[in-house]
């Protein structure tokens, strides 16, 4: 084992004992290297770097903000920014761009898709050639039309393990929402009544990530997105992503340290990659 490796799996082992105390840190450790596909260490970010300052400047939109009867959104969104926002902004932050069933795109049906009505990954890359893309890694919940939901009710694999359960005898009066639905929805599913946790809507189901494939899922997700050229990832949500009864289930100690892993795997796989929370 080269240094390179030996130090992020002794960093991400810090991390782990923090988020999954009982499992096996070393097998776990290399699944998720593999996951995000990081060689040998891959390349030890820069001590003390800064990927970006005050002279950089970012445009947030929806992919669809440009509708014309010839070209897709995302090429017209392309166009406009080329033509009239060249040398004016360096980044581009595309609002959810995958297919999704309500919330403008935050309750996503398939992360490893383009909306095909937006257009498809290959304008992603595009537009990622000539600026910095940004992307949302919504990660504390997917839409209940999505797979996993679907063979979570089925009782199949993979989703099955992938949602929140509580009771509603349960304690919940100290979980902080920002909605006023109730937080927890009833499905029916091959072993009977379950339900769920949705923070933000019934649409919008809340992954459990006690569970550790949960997270190498994301992991798998976001190298996914470097693949495809994205540089810059806002984890959506995040500060609900771990439950505990009993507490406000916001930022909890959990959470931060998830987001530290990620941090650390994103920036040995690229070290341009910026996380925003």
């Amino acid at each position: 084992m080269n240094d390179s490796l030996h130090d992020i799996i002794c960093k991400l082992k810090l991390h782990l004992a923090v988020i999954y105390p009982d499992i096996d840190h070393e097998v776990y450790c290399l699944r998720l290297l593999q996951a995000m596909g990081i060689e040998d260490g891959g390349t030890p970010p820069v001590p003390h770097a800064n990927n970006w300052d005050q002279s950089d400047v970012f445009v947030i939109t929806y992919a669809d903000t440009f509708n014309t009867p010839d070209l897709p959104p995302l090429k017209q969104l392309r166009h406009f920014l080329t033509t009239y926002l060249q040398g004016t902004i360096s980044g581009v932050h595309i609002l959810p761009f995958y297919p999704y069933s309500s919330d403008d795109g935050f309750s996503v049906i398939d992360y490893y898709r383009v909306n095909e009505y937006f257009g498809d990954w290959q304008d992603i890359r595009v537009i990622a050639e000539d600026f910095t893309v940004m992307a949302d890694v919504v990660i504390n919940h997917c839409s209940s039309r999505s797979g996993w939901f679907e063979n979570f009710k089925q009782r199949k694999d993979p989703g099955k393990d992938f949602f929140l359960e509580a009771s509603p005898e349960d304690d919940i009066s100290h979980v902080v929402r920002p909605r006023v639905s109730p937080l927890l929805r009833e499905v029916e599913t091959l072993d009977g009544k379950r339900y769920v946790w949705c923070t933000f809507s019934h649409d919008q189901v809340d992954f459990d990530f006690s569970n550790p494939e949960v997270l190498l899922e994301f992991v798998s997700i976001m190298r996914f997105y470097l693949d495809e050229g994205i540089t810059v990832f806002r984890l959506d949500a995040v500060a609900f992503l771990w439950k505990q009864l009993g507490t406000s289930c916001i930022h909890l100690e959990q959470t931060h340290e998830v987001i530290r892993l990620l941090r650390l795997l994103v920036s040995h796989k690229n070290n341009a990659a910026i996380i925003i929370t």
